[in-house]
This record gives C-alpha cells, sequence and structure tokens, in this order.
C-alpha cells in the first residue's frame, strides 16, 4: 500500500469553508429524500405503472448504496473538491432527466443515477475532518453533520411545499438550480484536498475489506451506528401509520412537519462535536445510547399523545444524530490516510442497519402495533450498547 503522510491540518480550515461543506452535504443529500412525499403525484402521472410507484424511492435508496461502495473511497485517491464538482454535474444531469422523464421507467433509472451521484455528502464529511486540527475534529465533523442531517430532515416538508403549489417536477426543477449554483460557490470558494493514496481502483475498494477486518474498533463503530440507525428509522417509517389512525387522523404532511421537530438532533451536532473533543466520543455514545432507549420509552407511553411524540422525537433525534458525530470523529482518527474508505465502511453498514430497521418496523406494526415497533426500538438500541459495552477499557485499533 503506497500512501502519502496525511497533513494535520489545512492553512484553508476556516468556519466558512465547514459551512460550505455542511451546505454542499445537505443540498446533496436531500435529493434521496425529495420522492418521499410525491409518491400519489407519480401514482396520477403515470396510472398505467402505479404499481411500480414505490420502486422511484427504492431505486434512489439502492443508487445511495451503490454510489456509496464504488464513489466514496475515491477521496483518498483524488482531490475531493474535483469529486464534488463531477458529482454536482452528474446529480445536475440526472435531475433534469427525472425532471422532463415521460414514463415511469425513466424516472426510475433517472432516480437510481441521482442516489449515485447524491454521495457527495460521503466527500465533505471526511474533507471536514481532513482540514480541521486533531483537537477540533469532532467540531468540524459536527458542523458539517448538522447541514446533513438538516438536509435529510427537511428535504419531504420542502418537497411537499414546492410540489403543493408547482408541481412534482418543479422539485426536481428547483434542486437543478441549486446544484448550479452551489457548484460556482464550490469553484470560488472550496479549497483543494490532497490525495493521501496512490492505490489503483480496484485495490483502493479490496482495501476497505482489510480495514475492517484489521479494526477492531472500526467494526464496533459501524455496528454500534448500525444499531441506533435501525432503531431511528423503525420509528419514522411507521410514524404516518400511527398518525393516520386513532386518535390522530392525520395525513402524511404532519409526519412531515415532525421532521422540522426532529431537526433539533441535526442543531445539536456541532455541540455533540465539541464534547467528543472535550470528554472523549465514547462517553458521548454511552449517553446517547441511554437517551435513545429513553426515547422508546417515552414514544411506548404517548400512542396517543401528540405532546409526548414530539418530546420523544426530539430525545431520539438528539441521541441517534449525536452518537453518529461522536462515532465518526472516532473512526476518521484510525487511519488518517483511508478516512475516505473508513467512512464508506461505516456509512454502508449504517444504512444496512436503516434498512433492516425500516423492515423490521413494518412486520412489529402488523403484529404488534405501535407497542410492538417501540420494543423493536428498545432492542435495537439494546445491540447498540451491547456492541459499544463490551469493548470498554480496551485501547483503539
Amino acid at each position: 500500500m503506497s500512501t502519502s503522510p496525511p497533513h494535520s491540518h489545512d492553512s484553508s480550515y476556516s468556519r466558512a469553508t465547514l459551512w460550505l461543506l455542511a451546505t454542499i452535504a445537505g443540498v446533496s443529500v436531500a435529493n434521496i429524500y425529495f420522492n418521499q412525499p410525491l409518491l400519489d403525484d407519480f401514482r396520477a402521472a403515470f396510472p398505467r405503472s402505479a404499481w411500480l410507484i414505490g420502486a422511484v424511492p427504492a431505486a434512489t435508496q439502492l443508487g445511495y448504496a451503490l454510489g456509496m461502495l464504488v464513489l466514496a473511497p475515491l477521496g483518498d485517491r483524488f482531490d475531493r473538491r474535483l469529486l464534488i464538482l463531477l458529482q454536482l454535474a452528474a446529480l445536475g444531469v440526472a435531475l433534469v432527466v427525472a425532471c422532463f422523464a415521460g414514463t415511469l421507467a425513466v424516472l426510475i433509472a433517472a432516480s437510481l443515477a441521482i442516489g449515485v451521484a447524491s454521495t457527495i455528502a460521503q466527500q465533505a464529511v471526511p474533507f471536514a475532518a481532513e482540514l480541521a486540527p486533531a483537537a477540533e475534529r469532532g467540531h468540524a465533523v459536527g458542523t458539517v453533520m448538522s447541514g446533513l442531517l438538516l438536509g435529510i430532515l427537511l428535504a419531504r416538508t420542502v418537497s411537499g411545499f414546492v410540489a403543493q403549489y408547482f408541481g412534482w417536477r418543479a422539485v426536481f426543477g428547483a434542486s437543478v438550480f441549486a446544484c448550479v449554483a452551489l457548484a460556482v460557490v464550490v469553484i470560488a470558494r472550496l479549497p483543494r484536498s490532497r490525495p493521501t493514496s496512490t492505490l489503483s481502483y480496484s485495490k483502493l475498494l479490496g482495501s476497505m475489506w482489510h480495514l475492517t477486518r484489521e479494526s477492531p474498533a472500526l467494526r464496533e463503530a459501524a455496528l454500534t451506528g448500525g444499531a441506533l440507525f435501525a432503531a431511528f428509522s423503525m420509528f419514522w417509517s411507521v410514524l404516518t401509520l400511527l398518525l393516520a389512525g386513532e386518535p390522530f387522523h392525520m395525513g402524511p404532511q404532519a409526519a412531515g412537519l415532525f421532521g422540522i421537530v426532529g431537526a433539533a438532533g441535526a442543531l445539536a451536532a456541532p455541540l455533540a462535536g465539541k464534547s467528543a473533543d472535550r470528554r472523549g466520543p465514547r462517553a458521548v455514545i454511552s449517553l446517547c445510547i441511554g437517551l435513545t432507549a429513553l426515547s422508546f420509552v417515552v414514544f411506548a407511553v404517548s400512542g396517543r399523545s401528540v405532546i409526548g411524540l414530539v418530546i420523544g422525537v426530539i430525545v431520539l433525534d438528539v441521541g441517534v444524530q449525536a452518537a453518529q458525530i461522536s462515532n465518526q470523529s472516532r473512526i476518521y482518527a484510525l487511519k488518517p490516510a483511508a478516512r475516505s474508505r473508513v467512512n464508506t465502511v461505516y456509512m454502508v453498514a449504517y444504512f444496512i442497519g436503516g434498512s433492516l430497521g425500516s423492515a423490521l418496523a413494518s412486520l412489529a406494526w402488523h403484529t404488534l402495533g405501535w407497542i410492538g415497533v417501540c420494543l423493536a426500538g428498545l432492542a435495537a438500541t439494546g445491540l447498540a450498547g451491547l456492541s459499544h459495552w463490551r469493548r470498554r477499557g480496551r485501547a483503539p485499533q
């Protein structure tokens, strides 16, 4: 393996650069969630293919997982600024195709491409860790992740609003303009990164298996993060079903508004990063696992209370998102010359956990109802705690 030694921090590191990276992360990742409130609009636009409407968000998620696996590791080999610009260009093209899609098949293909290109966020987060001095790495990662989390949480709300007044095609069109504007700012303001590896592409991908096998701390962080995101996804994937029934009788717009409440987790991300810098990430993660478990207890007794659900959402989002920041702060310190690949291993596990959580939540809902979902969330949180605490006291590797 041929690598160049990583620099401790970059002279281009600044608050403005961090917020630019946060914007890049948020704008790009939002494209994965824009289509979720639009399914009824797609059904009306393509009535002959109504039975395939669910393939649109599925293709987007599949594309994102594929993009993480095949594109995110390139940040160790090439200038991340160039990669971000190329992916913005590809994302813009895919969005244009989606905007003018004449058939559902074209929209599904464009959605797959949108998912692949939207992994720009997985260049922005390791870039922040690279630029920041070691003592501020948690804060830097937390700042950029706050943008990413806001993109995730607010995408559905923004998409629903734009579609209501301007139609579903306008959602994709507006995102094209956002990508163009962002590319202009990236060219003007974002510094270049320094590649840390000279490995060939095939060896770069193969090295992720070796990184996973050789680092127990990475495996632990990946399992802990994946289990917590599974719990997170369990709640959000069935919230619409809960709100549609007794005693709420609320539509999907109400579930979208809960995303604004969940933004508390995103706003807490920089604070979590600072706490990880001061007290160590393991202590913060332990606290976050406790908060996540507490949130499902609150949910279990709040199945008929909007106020209780709001409180639970705030506790859940703060717990899961702060744990995410602390976990990433840990893993970026493991292999500084392989941050993109380490991030890829972690994020692939993270999204696998999320997809499994959604599937298990659906099963729990149909068998045991809301209490079953809460019990499943507690079980996933318990798995995260088992993964995290079983290595207590061991040296990081």
